[in-house]
Order: C-alpha cells, then structure tokens, then sequence
C-alpha cells in the first residue's frame, strides 16, 4: 500500500491460486469463494470483509495511542461507577471473584481477536472474522447488534455523566449531558489522530488516577482516614457480607463485570486504521490487557475493603456513587472528592468518545462489505477519512439518554449496563467462533503456523472452545436474579432481549441471500444423463429447510486482507530495534513496554 493510498484500496489480495492481483475498483473484488453444502450446491455465499471504502479510513493511530484507547476503553465508567452498583448488589467477595473470572476470559479473548487482528487488520474487526469465517448470517446480526451496542455504549455514558454531576446539583444535568454529546461529534468528525490524542491524555489521566487511587486506599485501611482508624477487612463481616444476595446476587455482577470490561474487543476495530499493524498489534494484545487486569483487581480489591456494600446511596433508582469518590472522602478531604469526580467525569466523556468512534467503524465497515449490509450512504468518507454519515447514524441513538429525566438516571443506568453487558459477552463468543474456524481452515488448508503474523501458541487449541463455553454460561446464568426468588419483567428483557434479536436477524439475512432454487434444466446441465432428473418434492422441501451458510474451512480465502509492510513500516521496525541495542536500551525497553 502506497503512502499516498490512506484507504487501502492498494491492498493486494490472493486469489486462489495464490497469484496476486491489483484491485483497483470494487468490481473487481474476487468474489469465487462461495461456501458448499453436503450436496456440493452453494451453502451460502463466502461475504468478503470490508474491502472497499469510498474515500476510504486513514492509517493515522499510533502504538501510543492504539494502547492508550484500549485502556481508554475499559478503565471508565464500568470501573468508577459500575463497582459502586456491583458492590451494593453482590457485595466484596462477589465482585472481586467475578471481575477475576471475567478478566480472564476476556484477556483468552483478547488472544484470539489479535491473532485474526494482526493477520487481517481491517475495518470491522472481529465482525468481519465472524462473516467471513463462521457465517455471513450470523455475522450480519452480529455487525448491527454491536453497532447497536456501541450507540447505547454512548447513551450509557451520557446518563453517566448525570450521575456524575448529581455530586455537587441536581439542576437540569441534562444540559452537560447535551455540551458533552455536541463535543464528542465535533472530534470524531474531525479526523481520526483528533479522536487518538484525546483518548491518549484523558486515558494518561485515568491511568494517574487509579494508581494514586491505590496508595491512597491502602492508607485508607491502614488508619489515614477521618476517624484514624485501622479498618482491614471489617466490611466483609458485616450482615450479609461477603456475598450479599446469594448466588443471584454473585450471578447478577457478571453482567455488570462483562460492561466494565467491554472495549476490549474494540482494539480490533482500530487495527484498519493503525500503523504497522504486524509489529504494533500483538504489542498491544500482549501488555494492554495485564494492565488492565492488575488496575481492576486491586482496585476492586481496596474499595471492597474501605467501603461496605450498604453505603448510603451507592446504588439506588436516583443515583449512583462511585467508590473512588467514597474513598477520597474517607481520606478526609472535600476537595479531593470533588476532584476524584471531576477526573470520573472526563472518564465518562473519554469513554463516550471511544464508544462512538467504534460504533461508527462498525457501521462503515457493514455499508463496504460485500455484499453490502447496510445503506450504502454509510460508506462514504470525507476527505479526511471521516466516515460522516455513519457517525451522525450511531450518535443518533444516544438521544435516548435524555430519557432519564423521565424514569431516574440510576434506574435507566442500570438498564443500559445490563444490554451492553450481555451484547459484550455475545461479542466475545462470537470472537470465540470466528477463532474456532480461522484456525481450523488454516491447518486444513496446509499453512504453516509459521506464517502467522501473531500465534498465542499456549491457547492452542482450546483456546475457542473454552471462549464460547464460558460466555455461553455467562449469558444464561446471569439473569438469575431476574427470575428467582420474585420474577422482574423489565430486568429479564435487560438480560435476555439481545437473544431473541440476534435469532431473528440471522435468519431474516439468510433468507434475504438465499440462493434461488435451482431449475432442472441446469441440474440436468451439471449431472451425468443417468442422475439428470428433477429433484423430488420431498428432496426440494429438505433443501429450503436444510439450507445454512456456514462457511467451509477448505475453501475460504485465507490469503485475501493479509497485510503486507510497507517502507515506512520496515524504518519504523529498524529504528526501534537500533534503539533496544543501544546505549540506553533498558530505558527504550521499559518505554516501549509502556506504550
């Protein structure tokens, strides 16, 4: 790819007889890998991911800032805010142990999504694996339930932006909500480096932060608090503490955990538009998660030792206190609790901004995919490399966090949470599929696993299969709370309504791209005289019934996408290894295991 080729339409794809040809033009596009059913008639036609773009997305991210916006991503509202609600709803010991099994299976997760990232780096990410791997059915109701995930991601951030200020007035916090909505648009439609520094500062902040939030919390503990007193592990004692509300209660965090955690995944959707993705994305998988990991543990860690489950207004209908605040108050000081939710506060706005920058991508790559899906106005860019209409589409949706002038903006908080949770997790075992079958087609095919950019060799090969089997169990065990020991309607619709959703959109897509039946004249073209007569009734119904499009690992094109170095590329990667070989390359070592 040229330098002057932002796009990537210099991209070189392998057709299937490995020779390499030029696509110049979207007509062009290679289209013979269609997918075969038991019968050796099409099963389903193999649907590209995201080749082509109008003007097209610009390689402007850095390793800074891809790193910075994973974390961005993740150390946010699900951290300051969705603690206090886990705390008051599963108590110290729950949500310690359920943000330990959920990191877990999201840094397995993580993984996978950066061997497929950093082999095929391009716009869409882990819903262009999912069609082009699993299925294009179910990688269409997958794309728009994410997009869809990523607008509410917004609205979830604008209600949580009113909590915020509930600290100091309760005066009309819609009106931040709407400053902050009209801020976040303006630098998404700016350009995409506008996008990387302020993720960049806003995450070095959150960063700054929560390691302060850790020394001061263990001074806390140990006695520097307002009643100089020795507190330990006193608030796991207390009337129903450690695990406050039984198993539904410890059930009921995961989804909660599954939000603060969402984001993750998102580091794919940033490979189309980052620099030297073979050298920079399996950086990025391998340190951007351990951080992540040890911020949340031992914050979590602290603020179930320094604050009880039963704090005053932790988490009701009206409001929610975040636990950093409660802890910086603890330590005496006023004006260190206004400071700690004013830090909140651009986490709130840090995460509003990475939410809509994904769910833009996601919508973009779902207009240039092939065969489109979705309008195909959201393909186009400006000159900048601004997908425009897609972002004015996804920030569209998060009018609807003015609703919580209506029904309270803790209640409609926790309702967001919980559907963005559950479209996480159905995010990660989708990863989880598309994995299952992109290693399986590469070994089938013959490929060395020498040639893959990026191998977690140690999750090889359960890695997949532990993915979706945890997440599944997630998804159907969370809800427990909603059903026993009194059954909750609208929490039950929270929980499980994204199901139903994704069964309906998988199967409207299948039918849409149905294959039309074939006529027996062309049969009779094809087969030996001898079988060359019309397919029974019986046969004809087994065949529309029978029909799926599951992509089949020996036909799939595992070439196409593979991104090839550039030159400044290869000067980026010589002059990194001159600075770990010189004078000071423990310096060097450390920086770059920073950022």
């Amino acid at each position: 790819m040229s330098s002057h080729d932002h796009s990537g339409s210099g991209l070189q794809p392998y057709d299937s007889g490995k020779s390499v040809k030029k696509i110049d033009t979207a007509s062009e596009i290679d289209l013979r890998d269609v997918e075969h059913g038991l019968d050796g008639g099409p099963a389903g036609a193999h649907l590209t991911p995201v080749e082509r773009r109008k003007a097209g997305l610009h390689r402007a991210l850095s390793a800074r800032q891809v790193s910075m916006i994973a974390i961005a991503g993740t150390i946010g509202t699900g951290l300051f805010l969705g603690t206090g609600r886990s705390l008051a709803q599963g108590g110290p010991a729950s949500i310690l142990l359920c943000y330990g099994i959920v990191g877990f299976i999201v840094y397995i997760t993580l993984l996978l999504l950066g061997e497929m990232a950093t082999q095929y780096p391009v716009a869409g990410s882990f819903n262009a694996y999912a069609t082009r791997f699993f299925s294009p059915s179910y990688g269409f109701a997958l794309s728009w339930n994410y997009w869809f995930n990523d607008a509410v991601s917004v609205a979830s951030d604008l209600t949580a932006a009113q909590l915020v200020l509930q600290y100091w007035s309760s005066w009309h916090t819609w009106v931040i909500s709407l400053i902050f909505w009209v801020f976040l648009v303006s630098v998404n439609a700016i350009h995409v480096r506008a996008y990387g520094e302020l993720e960049y500062w806003l995450s070095t902040l959150k960063v700054a932060t929560v390691i302060v939030f850790i020394i001061l919390g263990i001074a806390v503990n140990v006695g520097g608090n307002q009643a100089h007193e020795y507190i330990g592990a006193k608030y796991w004692h207390i009337p129903g503490a450690p695990f406050v509300g039984g198993f539904g209660g410890f059930a009921r965090v995961f989804v909660t955990a599954s939000f603060a955690y969402g984001g993750t995944e998102s580091l794919g959707i940033t490979a189309g538009e980052t620099k030297n993705p073979s050298r920079n994305m399996p950086r990025v998988v391998k340190f951007v998660f351990w951080r992540i990991l040890l911020f949340y543990i031992l914050s979590i860690l602290i603020m179930g030792l320094n604050v009880p489950y039963n704090y005053p207004n932790l988490s009701n209908k009206e409001t929610t206190t975040s636990p950093f605040t409660i802890v910086f108050q603890l330590a005496g000081s006023t004006v260190a609790g206004s400071f700690m939710n004013t830090v909140i506060l651009t986490s709130v706005l840090s995460a509003g901004n990475h939410a809509l920058f994904a769910g833009t991508r996601v919508l973009y790559g779902l207009a240039t995919t092939t065969p489109p899906q979705a309008p195909a106005i959201f393909s186009w860019t400006t000159q900048a490399g601004v997908p425009l209409p897609a972002l004015a589409a996804t920030s569209s949706i998060s009018v609807l966090c003015f609703g919580a002038s209506f029904i309270g903006s803790g209640e409609l908080w926790s309702w967001l949470q919980n559907i963005v949770g559950v479209s996480n997790q159905i995010a990660w075992l989708s990863i989880g599929l598309a994995s299952w079958k992109f290693r399986r087609a590469w070994v089938r095919q013959g490929r060395p696993l020498s040639e893959m950019k990026f191998r977690a060799s140690w999750t090889w090969p359960w890695g997949p299969y532990f993915v979706v089997i945890t997440t599944a169990a997630l998804i159907i065990i969370q809800g427990w709370s909603s059903v026993i020991p009194k059954f909750s309607g609208v929490d039950f619709v929270s929980f499980y309504i994204e199901i139903p959703v994704m069964i309906v959109m998988y199967f409207a897509w299948m039918l849409i791209r149905r294959p039309k039946p074939t006529a027996p004249a062309e049969i009779a073209s094809v087969e030996p005289v001898e079988s060359a007569v019309p397919p029974t009734l019986r046969r004809r119904i087994w065949r529309r019934v029978a029909y799926h499009d599951s992509v089949d690992i020996r036909t799939v094109d595992i070439r196409r996408d593979e991104y090839e170095e550039e030159e400044t590329d290869l000067k980026d990667d010589e002059a990194r290894e001159r600075k770990l070989g010189g004078r000071w390359r423990w310096f060097w070592k450390v920086y770059y295991a920073i950022v």
